[in-house]
């Protein structure tokens, strides 16, 4: 994406259902995305940058677009027209990119053109995040507890139901409706757990944060989860580990909780704000700062413990963003924009 892990049922313990790249391409025909001239001032989604020298954003209509320079931008070629949620390039080349439908995208030649890897429209639960261990182990999570894992690339992609994330409740109530309705219980594993929002992967620990308050970790890249206490009940968007060490981890509401142990105790900052907060970036000069709704910019210079709030003009909400040659260059519901600093 707070409460202790409970001891996992067997019968529940998580269950797999491949998904092949054979099934989703063969009984689909997709409709590539289109050409826009005005693709950078529309709804964009997410940003990153590859080391240092070239951005990739995503967004709606299918939209990807490159720059070298966070002003002049080039539209990918992209084969589905789904609004998409989050890309990740795993070096200059490999890319994945995630969004509605369930739908994964894969680029070889640094997003100039991309591939459909998973289309599941069916599935009606977009795909939130999508990080990669290594050029075969990734992982795509999203909308109630929806949870993908490739071991070749994302050729192949593989469903995980995990009930480490059940309230204790709810694992007694599955337990007992697999054994009188398989089919309804199928039906309530799908939409039971919590919204899975982002992965952050942090050396070999793989941080999650999700609906209701959750925070995990794994140490075996998403096989297992640990749990930590709760701290919130709200939801949370963002986890990163600061310059100094230090864990961050942001949500609904203006919501800041910072650790300097590693999640183990959580102390909440003060923001002076209620808006909700969207995205951490971290400058190379080891300023902080939180993109949140309504145009509302945070930042730290104080490895987190402290936020002064500079609200942007337009009130356009700071979706996404990364720190650029310099430049902090965000993206909203109006595109790119370079945030003056």
């Amino acid at each position: 994406m707070p409460f202790v892990l409970p001891l996992l049922m067997s019968l529940l313990l998580y269950s797999f259902s491949p998904v092949s790249l054979a099934t989703d391409s063969s009984l689909t025909a997709y409709r590539p995305s289109v050409k826009a001239p005005l693709a950078s001032q529309s709804l964009l989604l997410d940003i990153i940058a590859i080391d240092q020298v070239k951005l990739v954003a995503v967004g709606e209509h299918g939209h990807i677009i490159l720059s070298t320079d966070g002003v002049n931008w080039q539209q990918s070629s992209v084969p589905v027209q789904t609004t998409l949620t989050n890309v990740f390039f795993y070096n200059e080349n490999l890319g994945w990119a995630v969004g509605h439908d369930a739908t994964i995208l894969h680029s070889q030649d640094g997003g100039l053109t991309w591939q459909v890897q998973q289309y599941k429209p069916t599935l009606e639960k977009p795909l939130l995040n999508i990080v990669f261990k290594t050029p075969l182990e990734g992982l795509a999570i999203g909308a109630y507890g929806l949870l993908f894992r490739t071991l070749d690339g994302g050729k192949t992609w593989q469903n995980e139901f995990h009930s480490e994330f059940l309230l204790p409740d709810d694992v007694e109530y599955l337990a007992e409706l697999k054994q009188e309705d398989e089919e309804a219980y199928l039906d309530e594993i799908s939409s039971i757990l919590p919204h899975f929002n982002r992965l952050v992967l942090d050396g070999r620990t793989l941080y999650m944060v999700g609906e209701i308050g959750l925070i995990a970790k794994s140490n075996d890249f998403g096989k297992n989860w640990q749990l930590f206490d709760e701290i919130y009940q709200g939801s949370f968007f963002d986890i990163v580990r600061t310059m100094k060490g230090n864990l961050l981890v942001v949500g609904l509401r203006g919501h800041v909780f910072r650790s300097l142990k590693n999640g183990s105790p959580w102390q909440q900052r003060q923001t002076n704000t209620t808006a909700l907060i969207n995205d951490i970036v971290l400058t190379n000069d080891e300023r902080i700062f939180l993109l949140a709704n309504n145009g509302t910019l945070l930042e730290s210079n104080d490895d987190g413990q402290t936020y002064r709030v500079r609200n942007q003009k337009d009130g356009k909400a700071l979706i996404a963003g990364v720190w650029f040659n310099n430049q902090l260059i965000v993206v909203s519901d109006v595109g790119v924009k370079t945030i003056s600093l």
